[in-house]
């Protein structure tokens, strides 16, 4: 579940008015607070907070205000606009630049002063430390979570806010109606009631400050606020269960165990109460039990991280073994193929250089020697590709420069019968070594096919230069200059320049040229090729 969006705002402004609604209860229907008017100030409150997320500098101001005019009239609403300021600049200084921040509080801190001030009564220094304070500390948490602390590393902070708002729910629904009972302001029993049950939704994210900050709500509860005594040992325990739960050492563990059972026996051990080993045992017992309840989940949870990363594992090892089947057949084709083409190409060779050395001289010896040449070339090259696919990591070792290969190319097809006019530029060798490389190749190839297709006493022109965005390939040949019967092809050649060209980010392109002969260009780029 993604909590987003306007879903977000609607809680926030169901939550404003509902609290406004129980704070104000016992006054609805008076003849100072008619029904009408007290709904209209609810209204008025918590409306604004659906929009706090977007825009909480002007949300803030407008509570400001809002609560001078509430307390200016007497209504019991500003109780409720004095929390809701609070949150208000909780999320301006978790969300707005220092100047605005700094600006929100000094207002929140005077709408404060005129809340707490009573008329013909001199504003004490403990006025004034209740309004700064009031605007400071909800700006000090707001700027704490805005920092590295407190940013969320978990995609999914459903469970974050079932805490938060189960917290607030706990606190609000069983406490509210006491809340005029204490000796304190409405505003401040309700700004503690509703941060501590808040606090409960960073409990995950920092689970030993939320120890702490309901270790201190207990405290104030049981010197302040003794109807919500119950209550804050319920969310003390449910700190402490997430603690037990975050936190893997057993020392804090054990640590934080004793300190909540001294926290909670302050709370619920009176002065008239007899302190009795069973009651003792009880106390701790019941302590235990959330310390429990948390390990086991935490152990729970480190089972299944432990399951899922041995199920990644075995994944992992699953596809190594694909891969080496794979390898395994590829080493076996390889094999096949060497065997095959080994064996036709050198008997080639091995009758070329018999007719060679029974004719040592005459019009085909140099056709021979060239024959027997280029097929221990083909022997050497089959011998590379088969090391290549038993171990395709392995790059490719070059034994000549491409520059060479071309150049030797363009002789044997001369000597083959083409007019090859050779242009290379020297600029090339800057080039990475992969795309001269598959150039050579394409040149390669490009030749053999004006071989096949137009016949000796061809005119071909091939170029290799280097351009602004690449490496330039260009073969150019004439018309035939006699008729030819193009020699049987499959095909394949021209394929896999393309293949070879596509893998380089490349572009390919071939047809008729306007002499009637054919062109070959391509263009293969270097900037990134290694």
């Amino acid at each position: 579940m993604r909590w987003r969006g306007q879903a977000v705002d609607v809680l926030l402004v169901v939550a404003a008015i509902g609290l406004d609604v129980m704070t104000t209860w016992h006054t609805w229907g008076t003849v100072s607070a008619p029904v009408v008017v007290c709904a209209g100030f609810s209204v008025l409150a918590g409306t604004p907070m659906g929009f706090v997320r977007q825009w909480p500098v002007p949300v803030a101001v407008y509570l400001a205000g809002l609560l001078v005019v509430t307390d200016q009239l007497s209504a019991f609403t500003a109780n409720t606009v004095q929390i809701l300021l609070m949150v208000a600049l909780g999320v301006v200084a978790y969300k707005a630049r220092p100047l605005a921040v700094l600006g929100a509080a000094a207002l929140g801190a005077v709408a404060t002063g005129f809340n707490l001030a009573d008329p013909g009564i001199a504003f004490t220094s403990n006025g004034w430390w209740y309004s700064v304070g009031a605007a400071v500390l909800p700006v000090l948490v707001g700027g704490y979570l805005r920092g590295p602390a407190g940013r969320i590393t978990e995609r999914d902070i459903t469970p974050d806010v079932l805490l938060a708002g189960g917290g607030v729910a706990l606190t609000v629904l069983d406490t509210w109606t006491d809340w005029h009972n204490s000796g304190l302001p409405v505003w401040v029993i309700g700004s503690l009631v509703v941060t501590a049950g808040l606090a409960l939704g960073v409990a995950r994210r920092f689970p030993g400050l939320v120890f702490v900050l309901q270790a201190a709500f207990m405290l104030l509860a049981n010197q302040y606020f003794e109807d919500a005594t119950s209550t804050c040992v319920m969310l003390m325990l449910i700190a402490t269960g997430v603690f037990a739960l975050r936190v893997a050492s057993w020392l804090w563990t054990v640590a934080v165990y004793f300190v909540a059972v001294l926290v909670v026996a302050i709370g619920i051990v009176g002065p008239g109460t007899e302190v009795q080993p069973m009651r003792v045992v009880v106390l701790m017992t019941l302590v235990v039990a959330p310390v429990a309840i948390g390990r086991y989940l935490q152990a729970r949870q480190a089972a299944g991280e432990a399951e899922r990363l041995r199920v990644r594992e075995s994944q992992r090892l699953a596809l190594a073994q694909v891969r080496a089947d794979q390898l395994a057949e590829r080493e076996r084709i390889a094999r096949e193929v060497h065997d095959i083409v080994a064996h036709h190409v050198g008997a080639m060779v091995l009758r070329a250089s018999a007719a060679r050395y029974a004719e040592p001289d005459g019009p085909s010896a140099q056709a021979l020697t060239d024959i027997r040449d280029t097929g221990h070339q083909a022997l050497e090259d089959l011998r590379g590709l088969l090391d290549l696919l038993r171990d395709p990591d392995k790059r490719p070792d070059l034994l000549a420069d491409p520059a060479d290969v071309v150049r030797e190319s363009a002789e044997r097809m001369s000597a083959a019968g083409l007019l090859v006019e050779l242009d290379v530029d020297p600029q090339v060798d800057q080039a990475p070594l992969v795309a001269r490389a598959s150039a050579t190749r394409i040149i390669q190839e490009g030749l053999t096919n004006v071989l096949k297709h137009a016949g000796p006493g061809t005119q071909v022109r091939v170029s290799l230069t280097t351009a602004p965005d690449g490496l330039a390939v260009e073969v150019r040949n004439g018309r035939p200059p006699t008729a030819w019967r193009s020699l049987p092809s499959s095909g394949q050649g021209l394929r896999g320049m393309r293949e070879r060209t596509r893998a380089l980010g490349g572009t390919l392109t071939c047809g008729p040229s306007e002499d009637g002969g054919w062109l070959l260009s391509v263009l293969l780029p270097i900037r990134g090729t290694a």
